[in-house]
């Protein structure tokens, strides 16, 4: 079975490092849209007026 090409490795690596980091900004922003959401969902019912 013939060896890969050097090149062909680093295709790879760039490949997977891109997916890489895709997800993980994919999944961070998507917490922070969920958290941010939760902060002013939790803050509207946190305010009560006594007046």
């Amino acid at each position: 079975m013939p060896q890969m090409a050097p090149l062909s490795w680093l295709n790879l690596f760039i490949y997977f490092t891109m997916v890489f980091m895709m997800f993980n900004t994919m999944n961070y922003f998507f917490l922070f849209y969920k958290n941010n959401k939760n902060k002013t969902t939790n803050k509207s019912k946190m305010i009560s007026w006594k007046w």
